[in-house]
């Protein structure tokens, strides 16, 4: 013998009220290119006090998840003369933000920097970094 079972019937007025009290969760997704510049192998790596700073409020993105690229304090390893590929995800930036800067703040030199990325309505980026 099978159950039937009915969808329940929710007032209209909760849904609203719930609906109003959702809170989107909405992430930054930098696809990142670096090309190897020297004669040598280079090693890169990212640092989690790395962020994207909405360049017309105080918002500060955190960095939340990254691929193919190793934390500090381990290295990549990126051969000579080839571009890398390694994936960095944000916490959202707020809905009115139009550009924002995206920094790597080391207590060293030749932290990744890349200034003014003009946001777009997928929320997900492709950059050349530069050392």
């Amino acid at each position: 013998m099978s159950e039937t079972i009915v969808k329940p019937k929710i007032d209209e007025e909760i849904l609203r009220q719930l609906q109003s009290e959702t809170i989107e969760e909405k992430q930054v997704i930098l696809h990142c290119c670096y090309k190897s510049q020297f004669f040598l192998e280079e090693k890169i790596r990212i640092w989690s006090s790395t962020y994207l700073i909405d360049r017309n409020s105080d918002h500060i993105s955190k960095l939340i998840h990254f691929e193919n690229i190793s934390l500090f304090p381990t290295w990549t390893d990126v051969p000579h003369g080839k571009e890398y590929w390694f994936t960095l995800v944000f916490a959202g930036l707020p809905k009115d933000c139009k550009s924002f800067d995206f920094i790597e703040l080391i207590p060293q030199n030749n932290g990744f920097f890349e200034e003014g990325i003009a946001r777009n309505g997928s929320d997900v980026y492709k950059i050349r970094l530069d050392m």
